[in-house]
């Protein structure tokens, strides 16, 4: 039975599939800021752009299904709506649309004795430079950098995710009865309905959130008898110190700092093909480009270090990027072994 013309699943698809051609061909800066918007405004949309992504990885990985789909697909006469927000059209893409959406119901049938067993435990990891969006049993949706691990833990009272590594961003679908908890470095972060990044390192957990609100709480021996939670709400970041097993219950409350939407946009700017960079000092360009590449960045002057940048780079890239830097007379390159690049100021 086809859905009726205003069913918002198809909706939401069929807008999803235009943002994903569009993306492809190139947004500029505004674009991509009203795509992030469209994405993050509600948890079926991040859901929708994952399930086109799966879809056109599983026609890459079928080459005769892929050819099949890619010729045009003439989509049947559908009734004029009206949408709210709707990205404008620059070229036809009604039979792209219309073969992602192919995509889309074979992989279905394809999944489908998969999704018919319950999954309450899954896994996920990501390689250097490596990215991954995944769609999660209760639709929320996990967004992992490169080297990066996570484990997802569902049960009928709670969805627990544990971040072993790297980082990684959560769309949460709604659920009061049901809360989400990200555990990393000793570090608990609760939520029902929210959107938020986590970035573990060796020393501390960075948490950044980007809609609603989260509890962050330390569920270890060490915690103060009676401590309360640290409320975290959108564009707030939070630093906390990794969890130290000699340290009492007397540790310092993690201190919530108010970001900008640039600050927003360049800590997750690891989550598109390109980096957009204006006035940004060079340490926290090189320190993007090393999240992403083998190859390392290492700037040896801080006066260099702290250099603005400004422009749009292929994340994928570093060596492009240093190319750029040493045209324009900004540094002096030094390779040590295979993998990195000392970055020396040009006298």
């Amino acid at each position: 039975m086809n859905p009726p013309p205003d069913d918002p699943t198809e909706e939401i698809e069929e807008i999803a599939a235009e943002w994903l051609v569009q993306r492809d061909e190139g947004l500029s800066s505004a674009q991509m800021r009203e795509f992030e918007a469209w994405r993050r405004a509600d948890p079926r949309h991040a859901a929708a752009l994952a399930r086109l992504e799966q879809a056109a990885a599983l026609m890459a990985r079928m080459p005769s299904v892929r050819d099949d789909l890619q010729s045009p697909v003439v989509p049947f006469p559908h009734p004029a709506r009206t949408r709210a927000a709707r990205l404008p059209r620059r070229f036809p893409i009604a039979w792209i649309a219309g073969g992602l959406a192919a995509a889309v119901a074979l992989s279905t049938v394809l999944w489908w004795p998969r999704a018919a067993v319950p999954e309450t435990a899954r896994s996920f990891a990501t390689s250097a430079g490596g990215f991954e969006r995944a769609v999660l049993d209760d639709g929320s949706v996990v967004e992992l950098n490169g080297s990066t691990r996570v484990r997802a833990d569902f049960t009928p009272g709670e969805r627990r995710v544990t971040l072993v590594a790297g980082e990684a961003h959560f769309t949460v679908a709604p659920d009061a009865a049901r809360p989400f908890v990200v555990t990393a470095g000793g570090v608990a972060v609760r939520a029902v309905g929210t959107a938020f990044n986590i970035r573990l390192a060796a020393e501390s957990v960075e948490v950044l959130v980007t809609e609603g609100k989260v509890a962050l709480a330390r569920p270890t021996a060490s915690s103060a008898p009676g401590a309360q939670p640290t409320l975290v709400v959108a564009s707030e970041r939070v630093v906390v110190p990794a969890t130290d097993p000699r340290a009492g219950p007397a540790q310092a409350q993690p201190v919530v700092e108010k970001v900008t939407p640039e600050v927003v946009r360049t800590a997750l700017s690891w989550q598109e093909r390109k980096l957009t960079f204006a006035e940004t000092p060079l340490r926290e360009v090189v320190g993007q480009f090393n999240r992403r590449n083998r190859l390392q960045l290492v700037v040896t002057d801080p006066a260099l270090a702290a250099r603005p940048i400004g422009g749009t780079f292929a994340a994928d890239n570093a060596e492009g990027f240093v190319r750029l830097l040493e045209t324009s007379g900004t540094v002096v390159v030094e390779r040590r072994g295979e993998f990195e690049l000392f970055l020396h100021p040009a006298r």
